[in-house]
């Protein structure tokens, strides 16, 4: 069985932005194929449950994933951080073996 973890700060996050929507599931994760790398995370909201999707739910909030993407996603955890002025989702996946050097793709 797949594994998604969710951080405090990551479910908060998405709890604030589907507030401010003012409609939502969750965050809805998935990859294509992209970049020099690889791969890359796709975000969207979940609006709604697709039939094929797993769902993760931690701290309050849910995330969505497509099964074509679980094997690329399975162990990782979806943090919300902030460096300086930005802030933004970030991916600790262990499955990522390399990644481009703008950090926009990676490689399993």
């Amino acid at each position: 069985m797949a594994t998604l973890n969710i951080t405090p700060a990551a479910a908060q996050q998405i709890r604030h932005v589907l507030d401010e929507r003012g409609q939502g599931l969750g965050l809805r994760v998935s990859v294509k194929p992209s970049g020099c790398s690889g791969y890359s995370y796709v975000l969207d909201f979940a609006d709604d449950v697709r039939d094929d999707e797993v769902r993760f739910e931690e701290h309050g909030a849910s995330v969505y994933v497509a099964p074509d993407a679980l094997e690329v996603l399975n162990g990782s955890e979806v943090d919300y951080v902030s460096e300086g002025l930005n802030r933004f989702f970030r991916f600790n996946n262990p499955n990522v073996k390399d990644q481009c050097g703008c950090g926009e793709s990676f490689t399993v």
